[in-house]
């Protein structure tokens, strides 16, 4: 028996698996994959706030040294410059999914996560103590917790009966790697059919294909010819295209769980599917991963109740509508008619203006999350800065103090004015000293706090401004009830 199973090995199951570990959880992956290695390179990249969730962790520099920073948030045909925003990575990422698994590989084998391989979920039991989970071929394993990271077609989401409302496709696209033998016009296309793009690889060899289909194609897994068919239907020829390394389809479906937690079974990636119009994907699943992970082990571990769990759906639930709205708004630009054409045009209007711009930009960016932790300063329920703060150990950065992902109460008062008290054991106070500006994206210039409640995703439970009122309910709301 293992504390808790992650269904699926993609980015977001391999960030929880992460997580849990770092809290000393016993957990493990079942991955259908046979193989560790993602065939093509799928996915481009990540934003700023997911970049700023892996140097949480200590490790987006390994993130860094092989992707390319560049200003590429938009929204419609519009580039949405962040350069401004009050973060470490005023940036998106350009890196392929395929490299991002592997070093997200690399992170949890340090962490000593085993990943099961060639094995799939085919269902599931719960009862009040946990989950009998079946693999196909019978093999049976159990677990206190399993979470579904299989994606969007999850087993267990729907073994779990949740619900899955959305809206069906208005199209579908097919991408793919593959070799051509004629000259491939570079770049992006537009026209009353969708989006095209053809983009020649690292490699020099092989070219990514982005073509929209003129009909929805059918869920099975397209072929060559399909793909063939559909640029011959945009393009007067098919380019020669032989010897794919992957084909896809992916279609403008939006649709979200109706509720991310079942008892004992909980959606990761499974919990929505979305156009990838934006570029949020990967970005969505590891903010989830994150959310939960430290919830999960805290009740794993038995010093928070079961109930926590319930926090989950409560602020990645909206976090997750917003982005499937925005992924929508954006899908529907992605087209060449002249109503469409003059709506683009009236956007892209409006987002000239400042504000628009950062209100859109800091959506995209996923830096204006907040959680509804109740009224007060602005820094609650938002994700904490990263200014240079002094310790007694020296200057360093805040987002050191969470690479163990543990909370912190960051005291900038007085030294030993404010403590963790009986949940010292579970929270680390820190001293330390900041003399700069406090600035949040989108909101601007905030008021300094005397002290600040961190999660272990990142975000602040409670903001101290002068005195320690509501300091206790924040510690046994988030941190389970004081010992001792």
């Amino acid at each position: 028996m293992v504390e808790v199973i992650v269904a699926g090995g993609g980015p977001t199951g391999m960030m929880l698996a992460g997580e849990l570990r770092l809290a000393e959880v016993d957990v493990a992956i079942v991955e259908r994959r046979p193989t560790p290695e993602l065939a093509g390179s799928r996915a481009g990249g990540f934003h700023s706030r997911t970049i700023e969730i892996l140097d949480q962790r200590g490790i987006a520099g390994r993130f860094l040294a092989e992707g390319k920073p560049v200003q590429a948030a938009f929204f419609g045909n519009m580039m949405l410059d962040v350069s401004d925003f009050p973060t470490r990575h005023p940036y998106t990422l350009g890196l392929w999914q395929n490299h991002i698994e592997r070093i997200l590989i690399g992170w949890i084998e340090e962490l000593g996560v085993p990943v099961h391989r060639g094995l799939e979920v085919a269902g599931f039991d719960q009862d009040e103590s946990g989950v009998d989970v079946m693999l196909a071929g019978g093999r049976p394993l159990r677990a206190l917790y399993l979470v579904g990271a299989d994606g969007g077609r999850s087993t267990i989401r729907k073994a779990a009966g949740i619900d899955f409302p959305g809206w069906d496709a208005t199209r579908s696209s097919l991408v793919a790697e593959v070799e051509v033998t004629e000259e491939t016009p570079a770049g992006i296309r537009i026209d009353e059919v969708g989006i095209h793009g053809l983009h020649l690889m690292e490699d020099g060899r092989t070219t990514r294909v982005v073509v929209t289909e003129k009909e929805i194609g059918p869920a099975a897994e397209p072929t060559l010819a399909d793909l063939g068919r559909a640029l011959r239907e945009v393009f007067d020829t098919d380019f020669g295209v032989r010897n794919p390394t992957w084909i896809s389809r992916f279609t403008d479906a939006t649709r979200q769980a109706a509720a991310y937690r079942s008892g004992r079974v909980l959606a990761g990636d499974a919990a929505h599917i979305h156009a990838p119009s934006g570029g949020q994907g990967i970005g969505l699943g590891i903010q989830d991963a994150v959310n939960l992970g430290w919830k999960l082990a805290q009740v794993v571990n038995g010093s928070a109740p079961d109930s926590l769990l319930d926090t989950y759906h409560e602020e990645r639930h909206p976090a997750g509508t917003r982005a499937l709205k925005h992924t929508m708004a954006q899908s529907v630009m992605q087209k060449a008619d002249p109503r469409i054409g003059a709506l683009a045009d009236t956007v892209t209007d409006l987002l000239a203006i400042d504000e628009a711009r950062k209100r859109v930009a800091g959506l995209i960016s996923g830096l204006d999350v907040r959680y509804d932790l109740g009224e007060g300063h602005p820094l609650l329920g938002r994700r904490m800065p990263d200014p240079d703060v002094v310790t007694a150990d020296g200057p360093l950065r805040v987002s050191a103090l969470l690479h163990p992902a543990r909370p912190v109460l960051l005291n900038l008062g007085a030294p030993g004015s404010i403590g963790a008290g009986p949940w010292a054991d579970r929270v680390r106070t820190v001293d330390a000293t900041y003399d700069g500006g406090w600035e949040l994206p989108v909101i601007g210039p905030v008021s300094a706090p005397a002290a600040v409640l961190i999660r272990p995703d990142g975000h602040v439970a409670w903001v101290g401004e002068g005195t320690h009122d509501g300091l206790e309910d924040a510690l046994e709301r988030w941190f389970g009830p004081a010992r001792g």
